[in-house]
């Protein structure tokens, strides 16, 4: 009879410290992995922060490139020009609004700035602290954020159409045109235009009206256009869409700061902002006046812009001299304060970003989100005397 093979023969398997020595490799190969994926997945949020802020910023100045540019866009002629020669230009028949009052159908203003208080080129903000918003602004919805500056820009829009004829219609008048051309009163997203300019290279009006293809009718205040614009209307005199706009930083639905652009409407106020771009935390503005200080038909803009300044700056000429401040102003110095929406993995701040001279200085806590600062000089191509 065959005997059973000794188990202690044939038996085999590993000890408790193979098996502990086993672990020990597989726990060092995993953190491996681990700290390989945590640094890939830092890299992969701070890059996607950084192309967001760039992209973020890149979007907002264009926009307020293309806007600051057409500051003062009256026709053929600019507004700095209509009011050198002192002949009243332009006339404002938009209901009761008077120069300088700060209204948002001011057209006597082509551009207005409302500076936020301790913002200033020497000033220093923590970020998430508690920061100012400006003050004396008309009413804008999203409320402004503290820390970032408001501007009002005001011009006709860039294409106008030929005014083909102006009748009287009980107390109002209507002004005809080539129904075919109505597309160039209602671009940028106005499908219902209801603030107008009519121009020459002699005379600007601006007032409210309805209309559609073809006509409208003005509204409110009586207007003259038919006793301004004679003979009948050639093809110099000029039908455009009067915009009134403000650029601010609001909070957002996610709670982001993003920015803002507010259209003003027949009845005197602001629209609810449209959002163009989140991630803009705040707007820093100078001004750069000319170097006459007092404008008039005998003595019109030099074109050397030699003082720059806040808004605050120019208003301290004082309320009676706010227009003729406003009306030297011909370059803009736009900065943004730029910041990813998301959690980017970047690191705690040791240092202060610089925006336009506004030193932000980091938070005791860092929220691990990815800032930066862009500039840019912009000149009121309508501010080029005589254009």
């Amino acid at each position: 009879m065959r005997r059973a093979p000794s188990s202690a023969r044939y038996s085999a398997g590993l000890s408790l410290i193979e098996m502990m020595v086993a672990v020990l490799i597989a726990s060092f190969l995993i953190f491996g992995l681990l700290q390989v994926f945590t640094a890939a997945k830092a890299s992969y949020q701070t890059a996607e922060g950084m192309a967001r802020v760039q992209e973020n910023a890149r979007f907002a100045l264009d926009f307020l490139q293309r806007d600051i540019r057409m500051a003062g866009h009256f026709g053929c002629v600019n507004d700095q020009a209509h009011w050198v020669k002192e002949e009243g230009d332009p006339v404002l028949q938009v209901g009761a609004v008077a120069s300088g009052s700060g209204a948002p159908l001011d057209f006597s203003v082509s551009i207005e700035g409302y500076e936020a208080p301790n913002s200033g080129p020497t000033d220093s903000l923590t970020l998430g602290g508690a920061w100012t918003a400006p003050t004396g602004m008309p009413t804008l919805t999203p409320t402004p954020v503290g820390g970032s500056d408001i501007l009002v820009l005001r011009f006709f829009s860039p294409e106008g159409v030929p005014a083909n004829q102006i009748t009287a219609v009980g107390g109002a008048e209507r002004v005809n045109f080539t129904a075919a051309r109505w597309g160039s009163l209602t671009t940028d997203g106005v499908a219902a235009p209801s603030v107008f300019g009519m121009a020459d290279c002699t005379h600007a009006n601006v007032f409210t009206a309805t209309g559609s293809a073809g006509s409208i009718l003005t509204t409110g205040t009586s207007s003259d256009l038919a006793a301004r614009y004679t003979p009948a209307p050639t093809g110099q005199t000029m039908l455009y869409r009067a915009d009134a706009i403000a650029y601010y930083v609001g909070l957002n639905g996610q709670n982001n700061p993003a920015l803002y652009r507010a259209r003003a409407t027949a009845g005197g106020t602001f629209e609810t902002g449209t959002e163009l771009v989140e991630g803009i935390q705040s707007l820093q503005l100078l001004y750069g006046q000319d170097t006459r200080a007092v404008l008039t038909a005998d003595a019109p803009p030099i074109g050397n812009m030699t003082r720059y300044g806040t808004a605050a700056l120019v208003r301290s000429e004082g309320a009676a001299d706010i227009p003729n401040a406003w009306r030297r102003v011909g370059v803009v110095q736009v900065g943004i304060l730029a910041v990813s929406p998301d959690r980017a993995a970047a690191p705690q701040a040791t240092g202060a970003i610089r925006v336009l001279g506004t030193s932000f200085q980091p938070a005791a806590t860092g929220d691990a989100r990815y800032r930066a600062s862009y500039e840019a000089t912009i000149a009121l191509r309508n501010r080029l005397f005589g254009n």
